[in-house]
């Protein structure tokens, strides 16, 4: 008698689940080539089963890619400078490890939890004795934005003429802690 292996039950569908495939779609392909029909065969669903987690459909993705990699908190450090290279090394990280949703991150209005992340981050650097937090924290996203956005671009990962592009390079994480480093310094004075 053969005996018919058994069949595993599909994965339920969560917003996570389709966060992770877009985040893989938009990595590997591009964020234009993210669609919701794509995605919903990428998770084995019709795409129609998508809305079901995010009513919106496709601006509701958007949306919770940019704050999926925007949305970003880390401990108060002992002084505020310290919050404040813990929160850019974790929010570059975040931005590089998804450089395919950097646009999203870079013309999204801050909404939900990284409005939320946003106002932490302030009272972080507040509470740590920085006058001009709010300040503070918009010039420090902008410049881990733009290292990030410059990093992408040198790195070759959007270019279809380059086999394999470049994750991490040193130079890079040289200039950006050199960068940072003055940065800090001049929101001290």
């Amino acid at each position: 008698m053969i005996t018919m292996p058994a069949k595993r039950p599909p994965v339920p569908l969560s917003r996570e689940r389709i966060i992770e495939a877009a985040l893989h779609i938009a990595d590997s392909q591009g964020l234009r080539r993210l669609t919701m029909r794509r995605l919903g065969d990428a998770l084995q669903v019709e795409a129609m089963a998508i809305y079901h987690h995010l009513p919106r459909g496709k601006e509701a993705l958007m949306d919770a890619l940019a704050e999926h990699v925007t949305a970003v908190h880390v401990e108060q450090g002992p002084t505020w400078q310290e919050t404040a290279k813990a929160w850019c090394r974790a929010s570059r990280e975040l931005l590089r490890d998804h450089p395919g949703v950097l646009a999203l991150a870079l013309t999204k209005p801050p909404k939900g939890a990284t409005a939320l992340a946003i106002r932490e981050q302030v009272e972080q650097l507040a509470d740590g004795g920085l006058d001009g937090a709010a300040e503070a924290v918009r010039a420090l996203r902008a410049f881990v934005f733009g290292s990030v956005a410059v990093e992408v671009q040198q790195s070759g990962w959007a270019d279809p003429e380059v086999d394999e592009w470049v994750r991490r390079d040193e130079r890079a994480d040289l200039d950006f802690e050199r960068g940072l480093d003055a940065l800090l310094k001049g929101l001290q004075t």
